[in-house]
């Protein structure tokens, strides 16, 4: 690409619409640029990085055995009622009509299409295994986009799904699709941790997730400091320890004006961890109220699980009315008229500090035998310096983003989409579905998260845009001009496919463009010429080193080596 006739533009100043590095850096790279909230129009660069992180996606794919297709972004909603996931999608689904007033949706994601593929082909367990996977673009309607590329409403994902007859051929076909994965973002150069998680709406039997780690993450990952334990902080199991230590006497206490567990707590001048706190909320219209040791938090995905429910939102003062509950000095004790759900951990505690469901009371020296509960089960946060659930090690977090996950979906989908077989036996059996993605976008902001200085963009050399700069220093130079259109040609003859900066802009405009936007190493045409040499530098080098002109193309291919 010769920069003089191309599309080509950067930005001084930071973006004050993007919240991230990596969003701020991209955009003032030129890469992308924001149309809306959560949308992005990808620039000549951009889309060159998106397409070399295509390509070694696509290359493990086929590595791993699938073969590559394209549905449709445009979808008949009642496809997804038929699969019972029109719900759990609620307003995320992009809705429209068509003009016979036939309702359809921009896809959020293709597991159904591709079980109604796979039906073309299935009939008997001959049929399977087989894998299919696709880059195609996705549309949900997030409440709140953030983070550049991280957190958009329309982003190009890579899906695919595995086809088999039984769960061991799921886990066989799981592994292929899970080693190819880390194959694909070991290339890509991420930091990156894999953790276990909820199966969420997706559904099924697992769910994995590739984490690349960066402050910025939005998800916690939970890690051990002395074993490979890591899971997203959503599924991580809280271990908890009896507390030994001699019942005492039940006493209710006045607690006047004290609504909160550390108002409670410091006017009787207890630890937060000796009290246990009531949340109440609405769970499918249903007052559930939720009661955990006062420092923890609820974690919301365990509470839905262990109720099968679907929603949950904090309860409103008419639901509140159904029971006996007095909201800031709610406890389980002569509790009724609501559903009652004890964290297990509660169940270890000696002589806490509860509500006592009437105004300005609480009881100290609470313990379990004096509550009844109508469910017990894991229902918080693992918290930084809890116990590992595998080896007993100490607890700690780090922020990951979600680049990529695995699902064993079981035969959820294929159920529901009447997706069968006929076995050795000549009877029905539903096939076993496997489910597995990758965000591009997503890949392309840890990227950048991971790798830039004050400069700008330090990309890795198989997914920077272009792997060399020509800068040509003195544009009136006829020798110079000569000598980078030249040397344009020759690295293009080696498939390096370079840019030439042969603008009429300063040096230090085009050093600090091409520093801006990463990429991996810069050839310099200047005064230098004279004695038949050049600059050279890598992107992350101090000092520029010269190099003879008939040595260079050896010296080029060692230095993007080096890089690598």
């Amino acid at each position: 690409m010769k920069l003089s006739n191309s599309y080509f533009y950067t930005l001084r100043e930071n973006v004050k619409d993007e919240d991230s590095n990596s969003g701020n850096l991209l955009a003032r790279a030129g890469f992308v640029k924001k149309t809306s909230s959560g949308v992005y129009m990808y620039l000549p660069l951009g889309l060159r990085v998106s397409k070399n992180i295509q390509k070694i996606i696509r290359e493990e794919m086929v590595k791993a055995g699938s073969q590559e297709v394209l549905m449709p972004a445009l979808i008949p909603e009642d496809i997804y009622v038929a699969s019972g996931r029109r719900q759990g999608f609620g307003n995320s689904m992009f809705t429209l009509k068509d003009r016979f007033d036939k309702p359809f949706c921009l896809g959020p994601t293709h597991e159904e299409l591709f079980a109604i593929a796979a039906g073309m082909k299935i009939k008997s367990y001959k049929d399977m295994p087989f894998n299919l996977f696709q880059f195609e673009t996705k549309f949900r309607d997030e409440p709140r986009p953030r983070y550049g590329l991280i957190r958009v409403r329309e982003f190009i994902m890579k899906d695919a799904y595995s086809f088999d007859k039984d769960e061991e051929g799921l886990n066989h076909s799981y592994q292929l699709m899970f080693d190819a994965y880390k194959r694909s973002f070991d290339r890509m150069k991420l930091n990156y941790t894999i953790v276990k998680a909820d199966t969420g709406i997706m559904g099924g039997l697992l769910s994995e997730e590739f984490q690349a780690l960066s402050p910025i993450g939005e998800d916690t990952i939970v890690k051990c400091d002395s074993c490979d334990f890591s899971s997203n902080l959503e599924v991580a199991e809280v271990i908890s320890h009896p507390v030994e230590e001699e019942k005492k006497t039940l006493e209710k206490v006045e607690t006047p004006n004290c609504k909160s567990i550390e108002e409670v707590c410091d006017f009787l001048k207890m630890p937060y961890s000796k009290s246990v706190k009531a949340l109440l909320m609405n769970v499918d219209g249903e007052l559930v109220i939720f009661f955990i040791r006062g420092d923890r938090e609820l974690n919301e995905t365990k509470a839905l699980k262990l109720l099968q429910g679907m929603e949950l939102n904090f309860a409103n003062d008419e639901l509140i009315a159904t029971s006996n509950a007095v909201p800031g000095f709610c406890g389980p004790i002569n509790l009724s008229g609501c559903k009652i759900v004890v964290d297990r951990e509660v169940l270890k505690m000696r002589n806490f500090i509860v509500g006592a469901n009437e105004v300005n009371y609480h009881y100290i020296n609470a313990n379990p035998e004096d509550f009844k509960y109508d469910v017990c089960g894991d229902i918080v946060n693992i918290q930084e310096g809890d116990t590992c659930p595998i080896c007993g090690g100490k607890i700690y977090f780090e922020k990951g983003i979600e680049v990529g996950n695995t699902f064993k979906l079981g035969t959820k989908y294929s159920k529901a989409m009447n997706l069968q077989y006929l076995d050795i036996n000549n009877k029905l059996q539903d096939v076993w579905m496997g489910s597995y993605g990758i965000g591009i976008g997503r890949c392309m902001a840890a990227i950048a998260e991971q790798n830039y200085d004050e400069k700008g963009l330090i990309w890795p050399v198989d997914i920077a845009p272009y792997k060399v700069a020509i800068v040509v220093i003195n544009m009136r130079d006829e020798e110079q001009v000569k000598a980078g259109n030249e040397l344009y040609d020759r690295l293009n003859a080696l498939g390096l496919d370079p840019i030439l900066d042969d603008r009429n802009e300063r040096a230090g405009v085009k050093f600090n463009d091409m520093e801006l936007i990463g990429i991996p190493l810069r050839i310099t045409i200047g005064k230098a010429l004279a004695d038949h040499k050049v600059e050279v530098k890598l992107r992350t080098a101090q000092e520029n080193e010269l190099v003879d002109l008939d040595d260079l193309e050896t010296r080029i291919k060692e230095l993007l080596a080096e890089a690598k």
